[in-house]
């Protein structure tokens, strides 16, 4: 299984951006895909998650209504559209997939994307 996220860059503080993961090496039916984000000194957070085949979402409550996970099946990409973004948004976002269903818990996961840095200046 490879992720590959891309999208991140520098925004100001209230603009938006799209973060994108595009997932090869299976079929992801029976995964959860989620979104997670790590601040320099900061242990890495959950953000986001999608269950691949039905579609339902889950997310954290620091992103509750400013963040929208999707997923395209036919290009096997998870997207994150980022809404007012604020500066305590600013962090490295990791996509990552687990086979079965959405869990916030980062070691539940199996696979891990490389990280695209967002950065939000006030």
């Amino acid at each position: 299984v490879q992720l590959q996220a891309s999208g991140g860059g520098l925004v100001q503080a209230g603009g938006s951006l799209r973060l994108s993961c595009a997932a090869s090496g299976r079929t992801f039916s029976s995964y959860a895909m989620g979104w997670f984000r790590q601040a320099p000194g900061k242990e890495r957070e959950f953000v986001a998650a999608i269950n691949w085949s039905v579609g339902g979402t889950y997310y954290a409550d620091s992103v509750k209504g400013r963040f929208t996970i999707s997923r395209d099946i036919a290009k096997n990409t998870v997207y994150m559209q980022m809404n007012s973004l604020k500066p305590e948004d600013t962090a490295v976002y990791y996509c990552a997939a687990r086979y079965g269903g959405i869990v916030s818990r980062a070691s539940s996961y199996d696979y891990w994307g490389q990280g695209t840095q967002v950065t939000v200046s006030s």
